[in-house]
């Protein structure tokens, strides 16, 4: 019996022909890049709602409204209630850490260029919020007074306008109300990027409520929520529920599962069939390599030695396929913003994602070799010199 066959035996049979090839690697690289787009979806996603809250913060809302800060509507009072009666709250120059706020989703517009009006996440604060929030830096300008808002990093995104369009001292008209922008802050890898704050009496006179969101309590221990929670207890009239912040924002992330898996259901169900049509094209390109296979076997080349040789093939294919998925999901997808209802997240491509995408262009290169490997070698050797 006679060793593997040479490597070049199976690189002189795919650049034989070349169009054939070329669909070989296509295919490979559609089914890739569509992992790679699912995996860096859904891990962008996961990663900016997990990113989002702080094990510190404790959301105090209305009773029923866990699942959506925008329908909860807490007494004005609370803020100072819960200052002065829940025990360790982090106290900063003499400032207790809490922080009442409004939050709406509403319709804003830029005035330069004039656009179209936009759906963005609008809170309204106080300078207490910078102590609850204290992932938040003012990048430029300074915090908003009544008339000014302070935009995020990523609020261009949402608006579909450039970074320039929305600079200091720019326009923008929310219900009718002319705003100057006085600031531009990060918070990253947290939703808050792609918000705008604004004065909260200027948010609470233009809605027309009388009522805030919900008090964000941020305490000087992780372990201090069962004093929070005490609270709201004990104070019934006020009809608060209490929640971790962190925990608030695993919700929405389970909310949105549905969605991830089927960004992943899209790529498994194009990458089958893509996976099927491969399957037809290297039947079809194998069945004229029948009696050609069978000659190696009687010059004393083994069946092992054969599939060895195609799966070499099947892998250059599908490899080449891979390698050219993986540098357009460098320069197409990595960094790309998507904006979703909670804010906006970048398409990340880690180790994990990078992993799964080149082990699936491996594992098509297998899975490609056995279909026409069986064909090949299954058939009786006088049949098969004969075909």
């Amino acid at each position: 019996m006679r060793a593997l066959l040479p490597f070049s035996y199976a690189t002189r049979h795919l650049v034989r022909d070349v169009p054939r090839f070329l669909q070989k690697i296509l295919g490979a690289s559609v089914v890739v890049l569509l992992v790679f787009a699912a995996g860096a979806f859904n891990k962008g996603m996961d990663s900016l709602l997990s990113s989002s809250g702080s094990e510190k913060n404790i959301l105090l809302l209305s009773s029923g409204s866990e699942e959506s800060i925008e329908r909860s509507e807490v007494d004005i009072l609370v803020e100072s209630l819960a200052s002065t009666g829940i025990r360790g709250i982090q106290v900063d120059l003499g400032q207790s850490a809490v922080s009442g706020e409004v939050h709406f989703m509403g319709a804003l517009q830029i005035m330069d260029p004039a656009l179209n009006s936009h759906q963005v996440f609008l809170r309204g604060m106080t300078a207490a919020a910078f102590q609850v929030h204290q992932g938040v830096r003012i990048l430029e300008g300074h915090a908003p007074k009544s008339g000014e808002v302070l935009v995020g990093v990523l609020a261009n995104q949402t608006l579909g306008v450039s970074k320039a369009s929305i600079g200091i001292g720019k326009k923008i008209v929310f219900e009718g109300a002319t705003f100057t922008i006085s600031g531009i802050f990060e918070a990253p890898g947290t939703v808050l990027e792609s918000e705008i704050w604004m004065d909260r009496n200027d948010l609470m006179t233009l809605t027309q409520r009388d009522s805030l969101s919900c008090v964000v309590v941020r305490l000087e221990e992780k372990s201090g929520f069962g004093l929070v929670d005490l609270f709201t207890r004990q104070r019934l009239d006020l009809e608060l529920t209490a929640i971790r912040e962190s925990v608030y924002y695993e919700q929405i992330s389970g909310f949105y599962k549905p969605i991830r898996a089927m960004a992943w259901m899209t790529a498994g169900l194009i990458g089958l069939g893509a996976v099927f049509g491969g399957f037809n094209m290297l039947y079809a390109a194998f069945a004229t390599r029948i009696a050609e296979v069978a000659t190696l076997q009687v010059i004393g080349y083994s069946r092992g030695a054969i599939f060895v040789s195609i799966l070499q093939e099947s892998l250059l294919a599908t490899c080449s396929g891979t390698l050219l998925a993986s540098m357009l999901a460098v320069l197409v997808l990595e960094g790309q913003a998507v904006n979703f209802s909670v804010g906006t997240f970048y398409l990340r491509l880690d180790l994990e994602v990078v992993t799964i995408s080149l082990s699936t262009g491996v594992l098509l290169g297998f899975l490609g070799a056995i279909p026409p490997a069986l064909r090949c070698l299954k058939a009786p050797l006088p049949k098969a010199l004969r075909s």
